[in-house]
């Protein structure tokens, strides 16, 4: 599926100097950035859904935790 994706200048270095890094293009680097975030995100819901079923109170930490973030 074809998408424009839409950068400010500034967005646009960022993922030029990520694709230089990798030795991609940028259409590469951006993907990657995605697969990568999204695998960490769900990795970090896997880890954390885990924890909800096995350690006793992590909920109520879990919460204090995200309050006290803001």
């Amino acid at each position: 599926m074809a998408m424009t994706l839409r950068l400010t200048p500034e967005q646009d270095r960022a993922l030029t100097l990520l694709a230089e890094a990798q030795g991609s293009s940028k259409h590469e680097a951006a993907v990657r950035a995605i697969v990568s975030a999204a695998t960490r995100l769900l990795n970090d819901a896997a880890v954390a859904e885990l924890a909800r079923e096995v350690i006793p109170g992590h909920s109520a930490l879990e919460s204090r935790i995200r309050r006290a973030r803001g």
